[in-house]
């Protein structure tokens, strides 16, 4: 195979849609678990068996996961249309050119695909799919004409934050690891690392993005590569991901055969190595520290900063970590300019979010967004309302160290300002709905036995404060619990806050304290009525009349 060179990159152009056709089966873990493997094997078999003229494709995720499994059909010159929910036997009578329209699936208004863009679109596991859909022309175009500075630069004018947290400044957290100073003169002392340590309750969009898209990631980590300094990238993923693991493997080995990897790529002098990583599932190693520790075999813990890992990361030499989805629109910002992204999103939130829409929720999916669209539009516009019309009753976002939002809040526009207002984060993009049988205190109390659970058990405040945390929350959700009880709890999380060694600790206590900000009429029904009006805690299964 022919390394590729600047000028056979541009060899590759998005292909017509064959004359016959063609029909693409949605092939990401949600839809192989809801059947999509054996419809692509028996489309594969029949169309074999029968010598018809169509074409049977793979794609990732087309973010409908509700309606799984999805398969697209496009027949001759008519327009291509998405089936969800279909059985074998049914999807197989496709081939026979038979509509059914009660199977007919459409895609949510109002969603913004630049992550996503290629998800549900390409064959994760063709390079060549990707290559079609301009792939690898960013980081072209970041060697051959921008350079490493104008490469920040771009990412500094699209106004990108970290899609995985508190949303630090891609631009200066690369351009503080390129100016830390290296003991390596050839770029061997810096790194780049893709944390794909997903780890929140009902968030998968990391997941879904390395599935489906796996090369769009891959160049947006040479492209940091490049800016900061480095020839060296870890992909750190959970091995409970195990169709992620391998289509970035798969991805990276097409990447050397095609020369994008490796040494001197596009006949550059920019060198560039990525390997893998597989984490253990501990919630902690998505903290940046005890990420680092992980990889260089340590037991994942935190460790105070600074120094911070664009000064002191992996191997002690100046490190950038990102997460997936915010190195998935970095390709996409170097090709279309910095401008045009920012021009996207409200205030200091620029671009897109893409949001796991779980919980009681007719639509759960995945839905990319412009950052400043409302909770309302989220939620009822894109995910259609509350499910067995119940009634709404709030949204958590951020995973265990997001909030818990009341309906007094649907018309907040998504941005990490307004929902840190809020006492909520954005985080990795998990947002949990409940409906009206929903108990707020049962719920705090979840997030609190996982952050207790993946506490690392490092530093007192982390340690100590969601045990002691935990124990009051079973103690009221039991009938026991005094009105004092309220007040120690807030007590707990404040110390936790202020004195924790990590985000872990720092941010566990958000879902309790904004449901006592929002729901404190349901812990004093608890604790003084002995009362629980959702039925959700078993001691207090009485109801309101």
């Amino acid at each position: 195979m022919p390394k590729l060179t600047k000028e056979l990159l541009d060899t590759y152009k998005t292909p017509a849609s064959p004359e016959t056709g063609y029909i693409k089966v949605g092939m990401n873990t949600c839809g192989i678990s809801a059947g999509a493997q054996k419809i692509y094997d028996a489309f594969v078999h029949k169309v074999k068996e029968k010598n018809i003229p169509i074409e049977i494709k793979k794609c990732g995720c087309l973010g409908m996961c509700h309606a799984e499994p999805l398969i697209e059909v496009k027949i001759g010159g008519k327009p291509s249309v998405l089936y969800g929910r279909l059985d074998r036997e049914k999807a197989l009578s496709l081939l026979e050119n038979k509509s059914l329209p009660e199977f007919l699936v459409e895609e949510s208004p109002g969603q913004k695909k630049i992550v996503l863009r290629n998800c549900g679109v390409i064959d994760p596991e063709r390079i060549e799919d990707y290559l079609e859909k301009q792939g690898y022309q960013a980081i072209k175009k970041s060697i051959f004409e921008l350079g490493p500075e104008k490469t920040i630069e771009e990412i500094k004018k699209s106004g990108l934050r970290g899609r995985g947290g508190a949303g630090f400044p891609t631009w200066r957290k690369w351009k503080s690891t390129r100016e830390s100073e290296s003991s390596d003169d050839n770029h061997h002392g810096r790194f780049i690392i893709c944390n794909g340590d997903e780890g929140d309750p009902g968030a998968y969009m990391d997941r879904s993005v390395l599935e489906g898209d796996p090369h769009s990631v891959i160049e947006g980590m040479m492209i940091a590569g490049y800016a900061i300094g480095s020839s060296t990238g870890y992909f750190y993923i959970r091995a409970e991901y195990p169709l992620a693991v391998e289509r970035i493997r798969k991805a990276i080995a097409q990447c050397y055969r095609y020369g994008l990897l490796g040494k001197n790529i596009l006949q550059s002098d920019f060198n560039f190595d990525l390997e893998t990583r597989l984490g253990a599932g501990a919630f902690v190693c998505g903290e940046e520290t005890a990420l680092i520790a992980s990889i260089e075999g340590r037991r994942g813990y935190p460790r105070p900063r600074p120094p911070y890992p664009s000064v002191k990361g992996l191997w002690g030499k100046p490190t950038a970590i990102n997460n997936v989805e915010t190195l998935a629109n970095v390709p996409y910002i170097i090709l279309n300019g910095g401008e045009n992204y920012s021009r996207i999103g409200t205030g200091q939130s620029r671009g897109t979010k893409v949001f796991a829409l779980t919980g009681k929720i007719m639509n759960s999916g995945l839905a990319e967004v412009p950052m400043g669209m409302t909770l309302r539009e989220i939620i009822y516009k894109i995910g259609g309302g509350i499910a067995n019309n119940k009634e709404f009753k709030a949204v958590q976002t951020g995973g265990p160290s997001g909030g818990i939002i009341s309906k007094d809040h649907l018309d907040t526009p998504i941005s990490y300002e307004s929902l840190q207002e809020l006492g909520s984060i954005m985080g990795s993009g998990g947002m949990i709905v409940m409906d009206e049988d929903d108990c707020a205190v049962d719920v705090a109390k979840f997030f609190m036995k996982f952050c207790f659970d993946e506490s690392c058990g490092k530093c007192a405040p982390c340690r100590i404060g969601t045990a002691q945390a935990l124990k009051i929350l079973e103690k009221i959700t039991g009938g026991n619990g005094r009105r004092e009880d309220l007040d120690n709890l807030k007590r707990i999380c404040h110390a936790m806050q202020k004195a924790s060694l990590c985000g872990l600790g720092q941010t566990a206590p958000n879902p309790l304290l904004s449901s006592l900000r929002n729901f404190e009429d349901e812990y004093l029904e608890h604790i003084e009525d002995k009362i629980c009006r959702a039925g959700r805690c078993r001691e207090l299964m009485k109801r309101p009349e």
